[in-house]
């Protein structure tokens, strides 16, 4: 469909309401090349969480249905990316926001839902991001200590390493000169792994791809698995990272997504594969855990992955501050002005010790994503796009078009109710598992006290 037959149709009950959606902000808009938002696509989408996907994916599915549910995943969200990317301009009005988008197309109530979801997908990756730089940090000073510190002193430090990030580097655009030591990490770390990890699987000669459980638990692992597969390729903030492109926007965007799709995608589709076709079913959801290489390639990785995932979580959380500062701020000074300063300090701290404080509090990476990726990626990545072409070109199009996305409605609402479901019941199961070995530990210590006091009566 073409860029300019995209633009021809808007709903003639909204026309009134069209100023309500401007494009005030505090950050820069329109003005990145499509090769800069490719190459942050790219890099940010090869980040540390491709390090569990061969045991979120592949471990749940095996062999064959995890190839064709990564297949048909990844080319579904990409037409669905490319549909909604024509939609930035809708008569000549831009949207530079996902929420103001839907609440023009779709009414006042899809405004808030999407606001919810879109800040829940953020919130949620962003304490996965703490958790994985955290994770990546201690795996770190295992290799060199006999007494490693908890867990939970890493994610505060990466806690405070992302807040530093964010408030220097304040918007999207200005992440231009941090792409290129990025994207050196990003493959650095990414050919190492799998160097390794094939050289892993040769070695093995015990390949065992059996998918465990009863059958109810197998279906509900399977949903997890499709969560976490569109969780692999999409954000839920495609309006948002296309408001930065310069004019064509719809076109920029295009090759920028055309660009993740292809580079991007063949890299943490390789690693989410040879790792499961290394390790087979007991694979780690935590990659470099199970590496048998020497110890310079797994302190490599993970320095590696803490460092990338700075720039990386950036991309993902930008939405938060881009509503913040454009609240907050004052908008009639420079973004470096003094009180700007000390404003967009208060607001990144804020924002990165809630995150950090609930992050160590519930250290669960791997539910993370398959919670925002049920509840909330797979309505805006895969209902969203349809919802907006029936109510922009319902009229108009033709009935296999109308037939072909209320189809995709139904069919992919049922699916996010489902996925929703089976996420919540993974996370029941890991609060009871820790809170059983908390229980576990207590009663131990208290056995234990009065055995010695009963011991030292004698």
């Amino acid at each position: 469909m073409e860029e300019s037959e995209l633009n021809q149709g808007t709903p003639s009950k909204q026309k009134a309401r069209s100023n309500e959606y401007g494009n005030k902000s505090a950050h820069i808009i329109g003005s990145d090349s499509w090769l800069q938002v490719g190459v942050m696509l790219t890099t940010s989408f090869n980040c540390g969480y491709i390090l569990s996907f061969s045991n979120l994916q592949f471990v749940p599915l095996g062999w064959t249905w995890g190839i064709i549910c990564l297949l048909f995943f990844g080319v579904y969200t990409f037409y669905t990316h490319w549909l909604i990317a024509g939609f930035h301009i809708i008569k000549g009005q831009r949207f530079i926001r996902f929420r103001d988008l839907m609440g023009y197309t779709c009414g006042s109530e899809m405004y808030y839902v999407t606001f919810f979801l879109q800040y829940l997908v953020i919130i949620l990756t962003n304490m996965g991001f703490i958790l994985l730089g955290g994770r990546a940090l201690k795996a770190i000073n295992d290799e060199y200590s006999d007494n490693p510190w908890r867990l939970q002193y890493y994610i505060v430090l990466t806690g405070v390493a992302f807040f530093i990030f964010a408030f220097c580097v304040p918007t999207m655009s200005e992440m231009g000169i941090w792409l290129i030591p990025s994207t050196i990490v990003t493959f650095c770390y990414v050919i190492t792994l799998l160097v390794v990890v094939i050289n892993d699987g040769k070695d093995n000669t015990n390949h065992d791809y059996h998918v465990s459980g009863n059958q109810e638990d197998r279906v509900f692992q399977a949903f997890n698995a499709i969560s976490a597969i569109v969780v692999c390729s999409s954000s839920g903030l495609l309006p948002e990272i296309q408001s930065t492109l310069q004019k064509p926007e719809v076109s920029n965007m295009r090759k920028a997504l055309s660009m993740q799709y292809t580079v991007g995608i063949v890299f943490y589709y390789g690693v989410s594969i040879s790792g499961y076709w290394a390790y087979g079913s007991s694979v780690s959801d935590y990659l470099p855990d199970q590496l048998s290489g020497p110890r310079w390639v797994k302190v490599l990785i993970n320095t590696a992955v803490f460092l990338q995932s700075i720039v990386s979580q950036h991309t993902f959380v930008m939405p938060i501050h881009e509503a913040l500062d454009t609240y907050f701020l004052q908008m009639d000074k420079s973004m470096n002005s003094l009180e700007n300063h000390k404003r967009r300090f208060y607001l990144r701290f804020l924002l990165f010790a809630g995150n950090t404080f609930v992050a160590a509090a519930l250290p669960f990476m791997s539910d993370f994503v398959n919670l925002f990726g049920a509840l909330a990626l797979i309505p805006l990545t895969l209902v969203f796009p349809s919802l907006i072409f029936v109510n922009v070109k319902g009229k108009t199009a033709r009935l296999g078009e109308n037939l072909w996305h209320w189809f995709n409605i139904i069919t992919f609402s049922l699916l996010a109710i489902v996925a929703t479901i089976a996420a919540f019941r993974l996370i029941v199961n890991s609060v009871q598992y820790t809170f059983c070995n908390i229980v576990h530990s207590i009663s131990r210590v208290i056995a234990g006290s009065s055995l010695f006091k009963r011991e030292k009566k004698r």
